[in-house]
């Protein structure tokens, strides 16, 4: 999984912020410190044997993206453009383009497919210690059970 979730990271990279927000910085772990705004892959479930003989495994992976709260009403509209479902900014579209062309594997070859499934979660979030408004990205993610 720590391959994969530094991939998702990697994909992430690709939203282009609106103007003046500056760079979404991005982490395959969960950081001890984030600057802001920031996504990361967090905690993950996995399902085993998915199909026979060890061939299909599915983990749900919870990602989460920090805005810095200079000003509130701006950090929210960073954060929408961020969970928007098209467009430079949106998460979803810069990661489900690492799925490939069709018939090609997901994540260079770490997954056979992926998708991000829901936002949730879209509040203040406070992490060491600093308040940030945020949303969580729920991903769900197909391979082979076998590798």
């Amino acid at each position: 999984m720590a391959e994969i979730r530094e991939a998702i990271a990697t994909a992430a990279r690709a939203v282009v912020l609106p103007a003046g927000v500056g760079k979404l910085t991005c982490s395959g772990y969960t950081p001890d410190s984030v600057i802001a705004p920031h996504f990361f892959a967090g905690e993950y479930s996995l399902e085993f044997d998915k199909a026979m003989g060890r061939s299909l495994d599915e983990a749900e992976l919870t990602c989460r993206v920090l805005v810095g709260r200079a000003d509130d009403v701006s950090a929210q509209r960073t954060l929408d453009a961020l969970l928007a479902g098209a467009g430079a900014a949106s998460l979803k579209q810069a990661i489900e383009a690492a799925r490939g062309a069709p018939g090609d594997f997901a994540l260079g070859g770490l997954a056979h497919d992926l998708h991000v499934t829901r936002v949730q979660g879209y509040r203040w979030y406070e992490h060491q210690g600093t308040q940030y408004v945020g949303a969580e990205l729920i991903i769900r993610i197909i391979g082979d059970g076998r590798s």
